[in-house]
């Protein structure tokens, strides 16, 4: 089945594995929470068991360094895509609204981003993501 959007994450390619999962985890509920539509029925196994609905689409995982994920941003704004982003200093932080502070206690040239997520119509993703490669 082909989309008319396409979901992507772009993580830096440097963290430790557990960062990299914290990362991917939070910004695609990111992207479920600002797209609801997005988010296909609940589930229920045969014997009736109901589980919780997922993201509807497929989500592509690209790796990128500090650089690449500064473009993939700047890119996005130039065209009105609005990201979800997760920065390095969101590490140290334990809840929320601590996050929030430490993004906004930053210029935006400044963030030293470790992720973002994007969704938007396919040839606007890929030309965001323009030379970046799936994670490997």
């Amino acid at each position: 089945m082909q989309f008319d959007t396409k979901i992507a994450v772009v993580i830096r390619t440097d963290l430790e594995v557990w960062q990299k999962l914290n990362v991917a985890s939070f910004l695609a509920g990111g992207i479920a929470a600002s797209f609801p539509e997005c988010i296909g029925e609940n589930y229920e196994d045969g014997s009736g068991t109901r589980y919780l609905s997922l993201i509807g689409q497929p989500i592509l995982i690209y790796g990128a360094d500090g650089p690449a994920l500064s473009r993939a941003l700047e890119r996005a704004l130039a065209r009105n895509v609005l990201p979800a982003l997760y920065t390095e200093d969101m590490f140290k932080t334990t809840h929320d609204a601590a996050n929030r502070e430490v993004v906004k206690a930053v210029v935006r040239s400044e963030l030293n981003l470790v992720g973002l997520a994007i969704r938007a119509e396919r040839k606007v993703v890929d030309k965001i993501l323009d030379g970046l490669k799936f994670h490997a």
